[in-house]
């Protein structure tokens, strides 16, 4: 989930300079932002990729791994589950969405934390959570044991959706920022699809120790990796601080520049009055709230969570193997992730919102009619192809686009005065939807098959709305004009 770094604007630096100062740039000219240098080493871009920044970014993203694990765990293990500990299906609802509950109180505390006691700390504070929690799955002997290991899992995974890209994008240099955050989303899709996959061979306690194999690599490599230069300097600690930044960006490297930019960045960001959470409130952040909460709700009401944890019980209604289908699913996640990251800057933040909720909105309607069919004696047949093909297609869409653009959009659109608050509220929305949704998707499941996707069409058809009446398009702008556009009465600090 995920999701992409709640500290953009902090992170990319864009402010003006006061009316009485200037900075020279690269070609002689005076009066441009220093965001333009920021990031920026006084040596070719290409000499920053070394080693242990590569090495940092993987070690980092095991995080994201892991969450694509937590993602892709519970509907491959339904059936085994289920039938070894007699679970009935309100007992494995409650599992399958109790994870959701932990992702909130996560969601709520991420930020704190992660500013708090620094970034390497937090991941292995997450990391102890989702072990535990996975080994608690693993021996479980009945329901209780299950919920808590879940529980943990979300409170443990929560944490990194945030505090992973947020750690990626300050390590990284400006030239390879968006590329190395990238592989965040591309790491959760690969836990996702790696738990669908061999969810279909092995058993669902034998599947929960894979799940652990990402956390034990990131508490090992965390002891041989940098903490975030940035914070080292927010927190005043002058020699740890540049001693980061040296081996990140190479032991030959000459980093005065972009160390003494990161200082004046920083100090001027603490001369800023950070503002309460009310003050998210006011008239002049009404856009930007609408646009942020409302994506996040539209994503989850659209049932995509739902429908991810319960794949394998979607399939085996409409007649087809579960675990055949689980795999051709598996097969698909990857080269869509991969394909969706190329696109991004490529064709706008807008465009494929409108694809990706087009997709859904034409997807879950056929995927509604071919359960129709399924009552229609002469008709029948159609429904496994069709759920099939529909499933495949709705999660094309919801990967390319719904699946990380809110969180992309969410990121740019808030002033860096309100960014902590805006991201905990959208955060907790979004987490909070989502346990919704995967708590009821049984229900209404056996309310109706039809109707439930039917309904899932309407949300994603509402959603291509919404896009297109609301949603700005935030490619190729500078983070003030995408603020100046969205808020009333804004003025760019």
């Amino acid at each position: 989930m995920v999701r992409e770094s709640m500290e953009e604007g902090l992170l990319t630096g864009r402010y003006q300079l006061p009316p009485n100062e200037t900075k020279p740039t690269s070609n002689g000219a005076d009066g441009d932002s220093l965001a333009d240098n920021l990031n920026m080493p006084s040596q070719p871009a290409a000499s920053s990729l070394t080693p242990v920044l590569v090495f940092s970014t993987f070690v980092a993203v095991c995080g994201s791994f892991s969450y694509g694990c937590s993602l892709g765990y519970s509907s491959p293990a339904e059936t085994g589950i289920m039938e070894d500990l007699d679970l009935s299906l309100a007992e494995y609802s409650v599992f399958g969405s109790i994870m959701t509950i932990g992702g909130m109180v996560g969601a709520i505390l991420s930020g704190k934390i992660t500013d708090l006691i620094g970034r390497k700390r937090t991941m292995w504070f997450s990391d102890v959570f989702c072990t535990v929690g996975w080994l608690a799955i693993t021996f479980a002997k009945n329901a209780l044991w299950l919920d808590i290991g879940r529980l943990l899992i979300g409170l443990g995974v929560s944490i990194f959706c945030y505090v992973v890209p947020v750690y990626v994008a300050e390590i990284a240099p400006k030239s390879y920022r968006g590329s190395f955050a990238s592989s965040n989303q591309l790491m959760t899709s690969s836990g996702f699809a790696i738990m669908f996959f061999v969810g279909s061979f092995i058993s669902w306690r034998t599947l929960t120790m894979i799940g652990t194999i990402p956390c034990v690599v990131q508490i090992i490599g965390l002891f041989f990796i940098p903490e975030s230069p940035r914070w080292l300097a927010k927190c005043g600690r002058e020699k740890e601080f540049e001693a980061s930044l040296k081996r990140l960006r190479g032991e030959n490297s000459d980093i005065s520049e972009e160390a003494a930019e990161i200082r004046d960045y920083i100090a001027t960001l603490e001369q800023q009055t950070e503002a309460s959470f009310l003050e998210l409130f006011q008239r002049r952040y009404a856009d930007a709230l609408i646009v942020g909460v409302g994506l996040m709700l539209l994503q989850q009401l659209g049932g995509n969570s739902a429908v991810a944890y319960y794949t394998s019980s979607i399939f085996k209604e409409s007649g087809i193997s579960g675990s055949l289908g689980l795999q051709v699913l598996a097969v698909i996640q990857i080269p869509v992730a991969t394909l969706g990251l190329l696109l991004m800057d490529r064709s706008g933040r807008r465009p494929l919102l409108l694809v990706s909720a087009s997709g859904l909105c034409f997807s879950y309607f056929l995927q509604g009619l071919a359960f129709c069919f399924k009552e229609l004696p002469n008709l029948k047949a159609l429904t496994p192809p069709l759920v099939l093909s529909c499933t495949l297609i709705g999660a094309t869409a919801f990967t390319i686009g719904l699946g990380g653009i809110p969180w992309i959009i969410m990121s740019e659109i808030f002033p860096i005065n309100v960014k902590a608050q805006a991201g905990s509220l959208v955060t907790l929305v979004n987490w909070s939807t989502a346990w919704i949704m995967t708590y009821s998707f049984n229900f209404m499941m056996d309310w109706s098959l039809a109707g439930t996707f039917f309904f899932f069409s309407g949300i994603s058809g509402l959603t291509v709305l919404f896009v297109a009446k609301l949603v700005p398009e935030t490619k190729e702008r500078t983070l003030e004009e995408i603020q100046a556009s969205i808020t009333h009465s804004f003025s760019v600090i």
